[in-house]
């Protein structure tokens, strides 16, 4: 009878323990459990410790409250252009009704994707394949305002809907890698064409630059070199009308400048003008006895002489004239240009003298082409 009592006891004790235990529900942060009730639908557990009528209440699983992410495989979606193409999404939502999401819709992950999958369709369609690669924010949005609406009433909010990846087909890809190269080797061609254009231009302002600068200076030391020449040319000039010098020099010195109409690779005959008679009579007047002795009793300075009194003309003679000839080789021998001067000269010098002193100026002023030496 005790050992009877005892079993009893013992039962009771386990099915009031196995009661408190079925009676206690502890539920995590960010979960929510919904309880039935004789198969009914009576209450939601929040996070934390709940109560329930043990045998009478069943609790079914747990729904995460959290914000969940669920990537979706690339879905084929036919574009406006009519190319096939893989768009991977990525899914953010919320469950934010617990009974709405557990008695609304049996698998609110597998409607949502679906869901997501006609919804690019919808979206996709209406856009060419460069929009559709360069509109996923317009996409973006589009599916979120599409999937938020249609998921209100199962108690889930979506936050956010990505494209995360487009694939358009091979021979796309191979299509769109040759234009961006080209595209590419069109921008460097260009930038290259650039660079060379600077460089000339840069190039020709330098030398233009060069060019002005060399000028100046070519002309700032054209116009010194002709200060100085025009100074020099003064001072000699003033020298020379100071000094008042003697026609006999004057003479001598225009002699010496005759080799220098010689000098030169391209001369082939060169001309004795008429003037230069008139200098060598001076010169050979100079050396003769006569002239010198006139010279004597004449005035050494211009300014000493009478001015109403004139020199008599003196008629050349033949001694004279064959002198002169002789004095005038002397002075071309001097000069350095008795070679040129031998052959063109001689003939005057042993022609006759003319009886007319006029003729003989005359025949002195003439302009003399004695052709250059063979040599």
């Amino acid at each position: 009878m005790e050992l009877a009592s005892a079993i009893i006891a013992a039962v009771v004790a386990l099915l009031v323990v196995i009661t408190v235990i079925r009676s206690v529900r502890i539920v995590p942060q960010a979960r929510a459990r919904n309880v039935e009730r004789f198969g009914r639908y009576s209450k939601t557990l929040e996070p934390g410790m709940n109560f329930i009528v043990p045998f009478i209440d069943r609790v079914k699983k747990e729904i995460d409250l959290r914000e969940q992410v669920v990537s979706f495989d690339g879905q084929p979606v036919i574009t406006e252009d009519n190319l096939v193409v893989l768009i991977n999404t990525v899914l953010f939502f919320q469950v934010t009704d617990p009974r709405a999401a557990d008695y609304e819709i049996t698998n609110y992950i597998l409607a949502i994707e679906q869901l997501t999958a006609t919804v690019l369709r919808s979206v996709i369609g209406t856009m060419d394949l460069e929009q559709t690669l360069t509109s996923r924010d317009k996409i973006n949005n589009a599916l979120r305002t599409v999937l938020d609406d249609a998921s209100g009433k199962w108690g889930i909010r979506v936050t956010r809907v990505e494209i995360k990846a487009i694939d358009p087909p091979k021979s796309v890809k191979d299509a769109m890698e040759k234009q961006m190269r080209a595209e590419r080797e069109k921008r460097a061609a260009i930038l290259t064409a650039e660079g060379v254009r600077q460089s000339k231009i840069l190039t020709a302002e330098g030398e233009k630059q060069s060019a002005i600068l060399t000028a100046e200076g070519a002309k700032q030391a054209a116009i010194l070199r002709a200060e100085g020449q025009a100074q020099a040319i003064e001072q000699v000039f003033q020298a020379v009308h100071d000094n008042d010098p003697d026609p006999k020099l004057l003479a001598y010195q225009y002699l010496q400048t005759l080799p220098q109409l010689a000098q030169g690779a391209g001369n082939t005959f060169w001309v004795i003008p008429s003037e230069v008679t008139t200098a060598l009579k001076m010169v050979t007047n100079a050396f003769s006895p006569d002239q010198a002795s006139e010279e004597s009793g004449r005035p050494r300075d211009r300014r000493d002489r009478p001015k109403d009194k004139r020199e008599p003309a003196h008629e050349p003679s033949a001694a004279v004239t064959s002198a002169e000839g002789l004095n005038i080789s002397a002075v071309l021998d001097a000069a350095g240009v008795s070679p040129v001067l031998d052959a063109g000269l001689s003939p005057a010098i042993d022609a006759p003298v003319p009886d007319n002193p006029a003729q003989a100026n005359g025949a002195a002023s003439a302009d003399t082409t004695i052709p250059p030496d063979p040599e």
